[in-house]
């Protein structure tokens, strides 16, 4: 491989369902570093079993704390190689993972994007709502400042993009109807995999027609933006 490893920091997309979505480089370059540091390494572990990987691998989440973040760098420091990878996707992205990337430009790590699979530009690429202007605002907060949140972007001209899970999803739905207006949406679960599913049409349509049933996979919902 001739691309340089030693003393930087890969940040690589890894697949959000379908294993073959990964592209070539970012298997040369997990094949290639010297350690992964992963969300939950059991998760990673398949996809890595998958293509033959075997490395050194260390969590690194939402709860791993400066020590964990102070030993990738320092190894990194020393002249090794990591990869940085999350359960599904490209690390940073509604995700524990930008800690670890804000830390390394901190301290003059070398940090290379290894670019790949994000969850919601694939679900807005196949949405049929407006795609040249658009919002990304991951998960709504739980309690405090959801209301005034959501009052905030119930004017927003651009498409918006949220993440939901499957516990929450019918109320936030009902939310973003109160809020917004029956304004047209599009929801995809399980994107990439067997049971892939969009959901087309205004919120109260959306609310009548998804399977709530179905507890499997996070959602992403794409909202039409408000009229200027």
């Amino acid at each position: 491989m001739s691309e340089k490893l030693a003393g930087r920091l890969f940040v690589v997309a890894t697949p959000i369902g379908n294993l073959s979505d990964i592209t070539f480089r970012a298997i040369e370059i997990l094949k290639s570093v010297d350690f992964i540091a992963a969300e939950d390494t059991r998760t990673s572990s398949v996809l890595l079993k998958h293509y033959g990987i075997s490395k050194p691998m260390l969590s690194f989440h939402s709860y791993s704390g400066a020590n964990r973040a102070n030993e990738i760098l320092r190894r990194i420091s020393q002249g090794e190689s990591g990869a940085l990878i999350t359960d599904a996707g490209t690390p940073g992205i509604s995700d524990p993972g930008y800690t670890l990337v804000r830390d390394a430009v901190q301290a003059g790590v070398d940090v290379v994007p290894i670019p790949g699979p994000t969850a919601f530009v694939a679900a807005l690429s196949a949405s049929g709502l407006r795609t040249d202007r658009f919002i990304f605002e991951g998960f709504l907060p739980l309690k405090k400042g959801r209301q005034k949140k959501l009052q905030h972007l119930s004017t927003e001209t651009r498409t918006i993009v949220f993440y939901e899970s499957p516990h929450r999803i019918e109320k936030t739905l009902q939310e973003l109807l109160k809020y917004f207006g029956d304004r047209r949406c599009v929801v995809g679960r399980e994107l990439t995999k067997i049971h892939e599913t969009f959901y087309r049409g205004s919120f109260s349509e959306v609310l009548k027609s998804i399977n709530l049933s179905e507890k499997r996979g996070e959602f992403v919902i794409i909202v039409e933006g408000a009229e200027d």
